[in-house]
């Protein structure tokens, strides 16, 4: 409780240097911040009266500000890291308010629940989405274990694309920059006549690698991905709704491998031939292989009937399937001292019902939930000085079932509240098989000379986890400019079975791991300020963490222990401010602060250092990862009236994040805070059919860690003290042409 004063009085200082609000103009009179209209409670409402803290971002500000993929929303989101994985170039990882997941192996479950048109993405593969085809995208912070109730416990990212609606519209989109940048999106979309509408979208996104792969002259960190959309909407009578949606992204681009850290060493500790630091940070040795194929793609179909003016009903029928071929060479050298040749696949179906009802002074949102899933895959972690392979295969096979509710009252014409909860149930049954081979390679992939040796795991083992996690809240609204909240809520995030699991280092990892809770208390404000120049969306939280899921793996000779483990205890408290401020007609500022407290309470894991190993609390060493304690933004548009040759818009931003760590070990892996600065100017013709932008990031040409893997050589002698990080882009410079006809 002194935690959560101690962030409400940060908060309320931040308040008290706005002066007394005066009453609001009309929406339509010029100079007012827009208001904008979110479905964070799944239903229609201006983000001002959401008892939520949410960031929303329209598809406009993403293309004018030349967002290339959704991982741009950390930059502007308070305590919210959204990054691409270490040793991928479209697998997802987010952390919101302290919570989230590194580890994207199959059959592990985010933290955040990332939805497409609501329609819940199971698995990370495949998941940094590209900004096209795009109304705005939502971001939900704190546990939305009701309304979005699928491993929410972090928080919600939502993208949202648009209805066909008005004029047949053809738009291309070309972009050229820094490294051959050399992207292209077309779309189109027209209703066929008062019932008929057709959408269609192919993307292409390429560039070069931000270095090279000196051993095999290949690009590194380069891009080649495609993509399509493509959507059908049917409107048979005025209170019938149907759109079947179909969309699939490949990415062909190469594997990324990462920037060695320390120099390489044998088994002797002597140095490596070759091993050193190279110089750029995003040049590689790597010799496992320059393959990588990931591909997803899903179907979904929406219907909506308007039963009466009060009550809607709603049936969202999802598929969704990818695969994943590539390789991380971990050790970053020609030969194989720790290398990963992996392949992935999943398969999802997902039914979800909905009945709303929008009374007087009532209104709800009502549900059933059911999702079935399989995720497998297989990897080798070829260990070349011992001339080892350990071949790991398995699956996770899902189902889930929910039913939750969510009925607000207007107790007086300023007074509501908010009543919901959610019932779920998962069944999973796991497969894990784990065996050690003489060779470079095993048979699973390709190696049919590999001599089996010791089997370390199989073993197939089944669980069901089930939770009821409610949700109340109050929202007052002082005036109609100014309104605030209290809630108090609960998320959940299912258990399951390691995919890594060694049942002779670890025994008990046949057992599987226990779903984590967290308890989330929270206050805020949203108001509107100087006849509607100023907006600013306050929060402050605590929340309490318990049954932590944390995935650990320790070298042990020439093996490796993983470990996924219910650690224990923490709690997180903090503070987040949004705002935009309209300084003038044709200069608008937006900003953004985000503070976190993040600690551990208790944290007990397998000492495997120890002889025999023994459990005991590392919780005055241990410390939270991807959470930095204050990341802020800002940013300014100025616009330009060019009569009729248009306008133009420069639009300068900054943003910062303090120092974090890359996992609970603190390590030379950590990342100190910087600073990224971007910049943007923008031609539109006065008809606003044609477009030129310019766009600039990271014009500082900052270099700082996304992600990493640390095996150094006082854990395992044998893997060529690998220690190897991952880094976000250089500076770039885009040219941006757009056309609508």
């Amino acid at each position: 409780m002194k935690a959560l004063m101690k962030a409400a009085l940060f908060a309320g200082a931040a308040w008290s240097a706005v002066p007394a609000l005066a009453y609001a103009q009309t929406a339509e009179e010029p100079g007012v911040v827009e208001e904008l209209v979110v479905t964070a409670r799944r239903r229609e409402e201006t983000l001002k009266d959401v008892p939520v803290a949410v960031s929303a971002i329209s598809g406009e500000r993403l293309a004018a500000t030349g967002a290339v993929d959704i991982t741009t929303l950390q930059q502007s989101t308070p305590n919210t890291t959204v990054q691409v994985a270490r040793g991928s170039n479209s697998t997802l990882i987010s952390f919101i308010r302290g919570v989230g997941q590194q580890d994207p192996l199959w059959g592990f479950e985010p933290g955040v629940g990332l939805y497409i048109d609501d329609v819940y993405i199971a698995r990370p593969q495949g998941a940094v989405l590209d900004i096209f085809d795009i109304e705005r995208v939502e971001v939900l912070r704190g546990p939305q274990g009701t309304l979005y109730g699928r491993n929410t416990i972090g928080g919600a990212i939502k993208y949202v694309t648009a209805k066909i609606e008005g004029e047949p519209e053809l738009k291309l989109k070309g972009q050229v920059g820094s490294y051959d940048q050399r992207d292209v999106v077309a779309s189109a979309k027209a209703r066929l006549n008062d019932m008929v509408g057709v959408g269609l979208t192919w993307a292409s996104f390429n560039r070069d690698g931000f270095g090279k792969n000196l051993t095999t002259g290949a690009e590194h960190y380069n891009k080649d991905v495609s993509a399509a959309r493509a959507t059908l909407e049917f409107t048979p009578t005025d209170n019938l709704f149907f759109r079947l949606a179909g969309d699939v992204v490949t990415d062909r681009s190469n594997p990324r491998h990462g920037h060695r850290e320390v120099p390489a060493l044998n088994v002797l500790g002597q140095p490596i031939p070759g091993g050193e630091v190279l110089d750029d940070e995003y040049d590689t040795k790597a010799g496992s292989g320059d393959h990588n194929r990931v591909e997803a793609r899903g179907v979904s179909f929406l219907g909506e009937w308007n039963v009466s003016d009060t009550l809607t009903f709603k049936s969202i029928s999802a598929y969704r399937a990818g695969e994943t071929e590539g390789t991380i060479d971990f050790d970053t050298l020609p030969a194989a001292l720790l290398d990963i040749p992996a392949r992935y696949n999943d398969h999802q179906f997902t039914q979800e019902l909905q009945l709303l009802y929008t009374g007087e002074r009532v209104q709800g949102v009502f549900g059933l939930y059911y999702l079935n899933a399989t995720a497998a895959g297989a990897f080798d972690t070829v260990v070349g000085q011992a001339n080892l392979t350990i071949a790991t295969a398995g699956h996770v096979d899902t189902e889930s079932y929910s039913a939750f509710a969510d009925v607000s009252y207007d107790v007086t014409d300023q007074l509501s509240v908010s009543v919901g909860g959610r019932y779920t149930r998962d069944e999973k049954t796991g497969q894990v098989y784990r065996q050690n081979f003489t060779g470079l390679k095993s048979p699973l992939f390709g190696n049919a000379t590999a001599v089996p040796g010791l089997v370390r795991s199989n073993f197939t083992n089944s669980d069901t986890y089930e939770k009821f996690t409610p949700r109340v809240s109050a929202r007052y609204e002082f005036n109609p400019d100014l309104t605030g909240y209290v809630s108090y809520s609960q998320g959940f995030k299912s258990g399951g079975f390691d995919m890594r699991a060694d049942a002779i280092l670890t025994p008990t990892s046949v057992d599987g791991y226990q779903p984590e809770k967290v308890e989330s208390y929270e206050g805020g404000l949203k108001g509107y300020f100087f006849d509607r120049r100023l907006t600013l969306n306050s929060a402050v939280f605590y929340a309490k963490y318990k049954d932590q899921q944390v995935t650990l793996q320790t070298p042990v000779g020439a093996s490796i222990a993983s470990q996924v483990l219910n650690v224990g205890k923490s709690h997180m408290y903090g503070v987040e401010l949004e705002g935009v401020a309209k300084l003038a007609d044709a200069l608008t500022a937006n900003f953004s602060l985000g503070y976190i407290k993040a600690e551990f309470d208790e944290y007990r894991a397998l000492d495997l250092t120890a002889t025999p190993p023994v459990v005991r609390d590392f919780a005055d060493s241990r410390v939270f990862q991807n959470t930095p304690k204050w990341n802020g933004s800002v940013g300014f548009t100025y616009t330009h009236d060019l009569g009729d040759h248009g306008s133009i818009a420069f639009i300068p931003s900054a943003s910062y994040r303090s120092s974090f760590h890359m996992f609970e070990v603190p390590s030379i892996l950590d990342q100190d805070g910087y600073w990224l600065a971007d910049a943007s100017v923008v031609w539109t013709s006065a008809d606003d059919k044609y477009r030129v932008g310019l766009h600039g990031k990271n014009l500082t040409d900052e270099r700082y860690r996304v992600g990493g893997y640390n095996f150094p050589q006082s854990a395992g002698v044998l893997f060529g003290n690998s220690v190897t990080a991952y880094y976000g882009p250089p500076r770039t410079v885009t040219l941006s042409l757009e056309a609508k006809f």
